[in-house]
């Protein structure tokens, strides 16, 4: 049978469990997680960013973000700006202190990134970006199909 060292989802389950620890790590150091920090990098520093643009590029349940997005209010990290006529646009815009952790977030990204390109030569690594689109491509696709057979299902 194939063991689980053999798998494509075990080995990239794996790596981004050891990455997911070395974020947090750094994270840590600054008083905040990698899902928080993530969520920072996605907030425009100077305009901010709609609320509703949040979740879908973090892959994230939107309920999920509502808690998180309360969390970093609280913290006086971000701030919420409800559309005057709207009231159900609310743009969110980082604070001073939302700004400067942000950047701490960016750094440890970027030094990871830098670190990977160090240690794996650009031909290997510009495989292995491919080869992972296009494994996220099947699995999109895979994932419209079920969706789109639940939906007939329920007929």
């Amino acid at each position: 049978g194939m063991r689980k060292e053999k798998t494509v989802d075990f080995h990239i389950k794996w790596a981004w469990h050891s990455i997911s620890r070395m974020y947090n790590a750094h994270a840590a150091r600054f008083d905040m997680t990698m899902a928080t920090s993530y969520v920072l990098l996605n907030i425009d520093s100077e305009n901010g960013t709609p609320a509703t643009k949040i979740a879908p590029v973090l892959g994230m349940e939107p309920r999920s973000l509502v808690r998180m997005l309360k969390n970093l209010e609280e913290r006086g990290l971000i701030r919420r700006e409800v559309h005057e006529t709207d009231k159900r646009f609310v743009h969110i815009m980082l604070t001073e202190e939302g700004r400067r952790k942000r950047e701490m977030a960016r750094e440890g990204v970027i030094s990871f990134n830098n670190m990977i390109r160090e240690k794996i030569p650009l031909d290997k690594l510009v495989i292995f970006l491919d080869v992972i689109k296009e494994i996220n491509h099947i699995v999109e696709e895979e994932n419209q199909k079920l969706k789109a057979s639940e939906g007939v299902e329920d007929l």
